[in-house]
C-alpha cells in the first residue's frame, strides 16, 4: 500500500492546468466499441480508472495507438465477444465501476453483452435498476446469476421507445444513450441526466452519425441509426479538480490560477465555493484564487444557516461534497453539508475530527461543520484514503495542517488525479510518494 507524506502548513503559489475529465473519459471510451472505424480522443487524462478502461478494450480487441502524453486512437474492428466470458474480463471489470458502460455499446452492435456486478468506491449503494430498465425498455432481455453475481443481457433488436427513467442517473443515461443509437425507430428519454459529461458524449455520438436532440436538456430524442463512423473528440477540463484546486488555494492561504478551465462548462460549481467565502477571479478561460487570511461563510437571507447540498445537474456535483465539507472547517461561521444521493460518503469526517476539526455527524447524509476561522489549525495524523474524492478532500486538509501527516491507500486517489503529488509539489507543497 502506498502513501503520500505530507508537512502542511505551506503557502502555494503559482499555476496548475486541470487534466481532462475522468467522468466523460469513461463514457466515450467505452463509446469507441461502438464503431468499427477509428476514433481519435485527446485530453485523455493519466489515471488509473482510465487506464483500466483502456487496457480492458484492448484485451477486447479494440486497436488502441497512443498518438502522445494524453491523446489515444480506437479502432474497434475487431472485437472478442468470448473475451467476455474469460477469468480477466471478469477481474477487470469487477475493480471498475465504469466499466458497466460497456453494456450499451456491446448490446447495440452485437446484440449482447455480459457484466459482473462492477466494482468502484465503497461510498454505500449504487444500483443498476435503471441502466438495466433502460435497456429492457429497448427490448433488451436481462438475466442476474446470484451465484457468480453476473449479468448477461440480449436483444436480437432493439425498438425505439419512449421511457421515463426513476432516477437522472449519468452512467445510466449513458448506457442507454448508447443503446438506442442503433435501435430501430425513435427513443425518447425523459428524467435524463444532462451533465456536461453526457453533452459531450452524445455531441460525440452525433460527430460519429448518430441523431441525438435535446441535448443539454432531461428530454432526449435519439433517432436510431443503422451504423456510425469515426470521429475526433476532446475531453473537457475536469470540474472536480478544478474544484479541489479552488479549495486548496483558500485551504492554504495560496495564490493559485488555475488555467483553462472551460468556465461556461462549471455550471454553479464556482458559486457555490463563493457562498463559503473564497474569492475567485475569472480571467478569460482562467479561474485567479488571490490569498485569503480568512473566509466566511454566507447565511441565507433570513440570516439562518446555509446549507451545501448535491443534486443532479445542474445542482451541485456530489463528487465536490467532500471538498466543499474540508474547506469549510477552516472557514468564518457554520454550514450544513447534506450529502444526499449516497450514504457513506460523510464517513471520512472522523479522521478530519482527528486532525481537530470540529464537525458533528448528523446521520450518513448529513454533518455540521463548525468553522475554526484558522483559530485553531488543524494537526497532522496518520490517516487512510477511503475513496477517490474523500482522499483528495483529505489531502487538502493535510496540507493546510500544521506538522506532517501520512495518508495510506493513496492508489484511490490515483484512480481520480494524475500526477497529483508532482503537480502540488511544482505548486511548493512538500509531499512525497512512499
Amino acid at each position: 500500500m502506498k502513501s503520500f507524506e505530507i508537512i502542511g502548513g505551506k503557502t502555494l503559489h503559482g499555476e496548475i492546468v486541470p487534466q481532462g475529465a475522468k467522468n466523460e473519459a469513461l463514457q466515450v471510451i467505452c463509446a469507441t466499441v461502438l464503431c468499427p472505424e477509428r476514433i481519435t480522443i485527446s485530453n485523455v487524462p493519466n489515471i488509473q480508472d482510465v487506464n483500466k478502461l483502456i487496457e480492458l478494450v484492448s484485451d477486447l480487441g479494440v486497436d488502441v495507438i497512443k498518438l502522445s502524453h494524453d491523446t489515444y486512437s480506437f479502432k474497434a474492428d475487431n472485437i472478442r465477444m468470448d473475451y467476455l466470458a474469460s477469468p480477466k474480463f471478469l477481474e477487470q471489470t469487477t475493480s471498475l465501476r465504469g466499466s458497466v458502460m460497456l453494456i450499451g455499446p456491446l448490446l447495440a452492435r452485437f446484440g449482447k453483452a455480459y457484466m459482473p456486478k462492477p466494482g468502484g468506491d465503497k461510498i454505500g449503494r449504487r444500483r443498476l435498476d435503471t441502466h438495466l430498465l433502460g435497456l429492457q425498455n429497448l427490448g433488451a432481455k436481462v438475466e442476474y446469476d446470484y451465484t457468480n453475481n453476473t449479468y448477461q443481457i440480449i436483444a436480437n433488436k432493439l425498438i425505439g421507445c419512449d421511457m421515463l427513467l426513476d432516477e437522472a442517473s449519468v452512467t445510466g443515461t449513458a448506457n442507454i444513450v448508447m443503446a438506442a443509437v442503433m435501435a430501430e425507430g425513435t427513443t425518447t428519454i425523459l428524467n435524463a441526466a444532462s451533465e456536461p459529461y453526457v453533452v459531450q458524449l452524445c455531441n460525440m455520438l452525433n460527430n460519429m452519425g448518430a441523431k441525438i436532440s435535446g441535448v443539454r436538456s432531461n428530454l432526449l430524442t435519439i433517432e436510431g441509426v443503422t451504423s456510425l463512423h469515426g470521429c475526433e473528440h476532446r475531453l473537457l477540463p475536469d470540474m472536480i479538480e478544478i474544484g479541489s484546486f479552488i479549495g486548496l488555494a483558500a485551504m492554504t492561504q495560496s495564490s493559485i490560477t488555475i488555467k483553462d478551465c472551460g468556465y461556461k462548462h462549471l455550471g454553479i460549481v464556482p458559486d457555490v465555493f463563493r457562498k463559503l467565502g473564497i474569492i475567485i477571479e475569472r480571467i478569460g478561460d482562467d479561474i485567479f484564487i488571490p490569498a485569503q487570511e480568512e473566509y466566511e461563510i454566507e447565511n441565507y437571507i433570513d440570516g439562518s444557516i446555509l446549507t451545501i447540498s448535491d443534486a443532479p445537474w445542474p445542482g451541485f456535483t456530489p463528487d465536490l461534497i467532500s471538498v466543499a465539507l474540508v474547506v469549510a472547517t477552516q472557514a468564518k461561521g457554520s454550514v450544513l453539508i447534506h450529502q444526499k444521493m449516497f450514504e457513506s460518503r460523510l464517513f471520512f469526517v472522523d479522521k478530519l475530527i482527528d486532525m481537530g476539526a470540529k464537525i458533528i455527524l448528523c446521520d450518513p447524509h448529513r454533518a455540521t461543520v463548525i468553522g475554526l476561522n484558522r483559530q485553531n489549525p488543524l494537526r497532522g495524523i496518520i490517516m487512510t484514503s477511503p475513496d477517490i474524492r474523500a482522499g483528495v478532500a483529505l489531502l487538502i486538509a493535510a496540507l493546510s495542517a500544521n506538522g506532517k501527516s501520512t495518508i495510506n491507500n493513496i492508489e484511490q486517489i490515483d484512480r481520480g488525479y494524475q500526477n497529483i503529488d508532482e503537480r502540488l509539489r511544482n505548486l511548493g507543497a512538500e509531499i512525497i510518494r512512499k
